[in-house]
């Protein structure tokens, strides 16, 4: 109790301190606005996310966290000058942040009904009732959480939200914890999406290097994206093993002992109290299926295959936030027209799994509202500017160690950020720049700039891809995060080391084998560890 009293102290503190900074500043603000904040390019750019990520942390509530952490950016952005920072709050933060991302916030709405709807439906129980039957165990339930969110590589909101739709049903019969499944979900999405020429995310990283070598680039990286490859092992290893550690064991623990799949936190149940009886497998798998066939024939109509483009010119030229909901609303259609045919359900029923669906998002959808803004923030700041400028100056005094460097600052910046995409189009020309005349340093550099990229936005309560994991796993969102961050942070410091070594052997197929050992040796040890204390 005293604990819970002094978050909520500490956060109100806070929060009067930026509201007092913004109405004492009245005093000495003069008329207008200047261009430029006094705090552009500095390191305070990168202070606002570091406010909400601590105060999330810290106070367990995500959404005035993420708030604060808008309000303090605006007011570094305004020069605390009251109106501008009005203005920065509704306009550059909140407003921008729904127009920006109104194609992801429909895409999950249109998933959230198709989940209703399947649930609604009895294909959800009657998957879960198939599963029980062939899935025998926990491990057997994770793995084919994990094989089913590679096979998923298309998109990674796609991804988390439909993998956890899927395979929730089937953990929670097998008494796997709804942190353990977001994390599944989570360690998947990003880090597959990044070493999948055929993504949405290969085409994003095409468009920021040199133009005829971006997906060259790619895919010559892929052997050497340490964090994506070797988190793919330490997920095998910590199923296989039956290991766990730091918050996420207590969650384990719960899940198997007390039948408590949550141990905090606990969200409502969005399924129905009594399942469809009229619901077969088919009910679950078709929808699904006509959901990513649709949805991948939406991006590459999207990027111009019709006007001639192969599929992976089509890709690359694609925009995800306009495919994905395109594909997604003729899916809908489909799949209503298809339930009620079947006479699993009335069309009126089906009407009613709209706002079901869309209840279901709100918790996701605010909190990428707030999360996106606070990304606006930090650009209002010049936090790209600021990096590009720490990073040039590393360049000209090392060199072998540059990919080690590049993942530490990739990491960060994502993490403070919360966006892979965004901090790959910052670095990704800064990478370029750096190795002019070293083509095989290059690719480690441009390997290590998504990898770090990637691991980062993994950590980030405030990026995209953890919030959509949580949302599809139906897991408190902080539980989510302070649960994984251990495991990511594990392999992000093998990787780390494998960038060193990286900047010295430039050779993947010794250094990918010796990154298996490394994660592997450390799973040993944990699992060791772990027995003594619990021994204790």
């Amino acid at each position: 109790m005293k604990n819970s009293a002094t978050k909520k102290v500490l956060t109100i503190i806070i929060a009067s301190v930026l509201l007092l900074g913004t109405m004492t500043v009245v005093a000495f603000a003069t008329d207008g606005t200047e261009a430029t904040s006094n705090f552009y390019s500095t390191f305070w750019a990168l202070v606002p996310p570091v406010i909400a990520i601590a105060l999330a942390l810290i106070t367990k509530e995500v959404y005035s966290s993420l708030f604060i952490g808008v309000v303090a950016g605006a007011l570094l952005a305004a020069n605390f000058k009251p109106l501008a920072v009005i203005d920065n709050v509704v306009q550059g933060g909140l407003i921008d942040a729904v127009s920006g991302t109104a194609g992801i916030f429909l895409f999950l709405v249109i998933l959230g009904i198709i989940v209703a709807l399947v649930n609604k439906a009895g294909g959800s129980a009657a998957f879960g009732r198939w599963a029980q039957k062939n899935i025998k165990s926990r491990t057997g339930a994770m793995l084919a959480t994990f094989v089913l969110g590679v096979l998923i590589f298309i998109d990674d909101y796609f991804n988390c939200l439909t993998v956890g739709s899927v395979m929730r049903p089937i953990t929670d019969a097998h008494k796997v914890s709804r942190s353990k499944l977001a994390y599944l979900i989570d360690a998947t999405a990003a880090p597959v999406c990044m070493i999948a020429p055929i993504s949405s995310w290969a085409a994003a990283v095409s468009e920021y290097a040199p133009e005829g070598q971006g997906l060259s680039l790619f895919i010559k990286a892929i052997p050497y994206n340490f964090y994506s490859l070797l988190t793919f092992v330490f997920i095998i290893g910590l199923v296989v093993m039956k290991v766990d550690f730091g918050p996420m064991k207590l969650h384990e623990y719960n899940a198997q002992v007390n039948d408590d799949l949550f141990t905090s936190g606990k969200e409502e149940q969005r399924e129905d109290a009594v399942p469809n009886p009229k619901g077969k497998v088919i009910d679950l798998i078709l929808p699904i299926v006509v959901l990513i066939g649709i949805c991948v024939f939406a991006l590459v109509y999207n990027g111009g295959i019709l006007d001639g483009l192969s599929f992976i010119d089509a890709f690359g030229n694609t925009d995800a936030t306009v495919g994905l909901p395109w594909g997604g609303i003729i899916a809908l259609i489909l799949i209503v027209a298809y339930l009620v045919i079947r006479r699993v359900v009335t069309f009126k029923e089906a009407m009613e799994c709209v706002p079901k669906g869309f209840i279901a998002m709100v918790p996701a959808i605010t909190i990428l509202t707030l999360a996106t803004a606070l990304k606006n923030m930090t650009g209002l700041l010049g936090a790209d500017v600021y990096v590009e400028s720490v990073m040039k100056n590393s360049a000209e005094s090392l060199d072998k160690f540059l990919p080690a460097i590049i993942f530490l600052v990739a990491c960060a910046l994502a993490f403070a950020t919360g966006t892979s995409w965004g901090t790959f189009g910052i670095l990704i020309p800064i990478v370029v720049a750096m190795f002019p005349d070293e083509p095989q340093l290059l690719i480690v550099g441009m390997s290590a700039c998504l990898a770090g990229a990637v691991c980062g936005d993994h950590c980030s309560p405030i990026s995209d891809t953890t919030i959509m994991s949580s949302a599809g796993a139906q897991c408190n969102h902080l539980n989510h995060v302070s649960t994984q961050i251990p495991y990511a942070v594990s392999v992000a410091a093998i990787s780390f080391v494998m960038y060193i070594i990286a900047g010295f052997v430039q050779n993947a197929w010794i250094l990918l084998p010796v990154g298996a050992v490394l994660v592997i040796g450390f799973l040993f040890v944990m699992k060791q560890i772990t027995k003594k204390s619990t021994a204790k």
